[in-house]
């Protein structure tokens, strides 16, 4: 899944390639372990 990373202050948001907003989380690499993990 193409994804699009959002740094909003503090944290990251993540969106879809059409711009729909899919979860949030404290840094990137969370973020990138949580799509790892539903990939699963």
């Amino acid at each position: 899944m193409e994804v699009e990373f959002r740094h909003v202050r503090e944290h990251i948001e993540v969106y879809s390639r059409e711009g729909r907003f899919l979860f949030s989380a404290d840094t990137e690499r969370e973020a990138r372990q949580e799509m790892r993990d539903e990939a699963a």
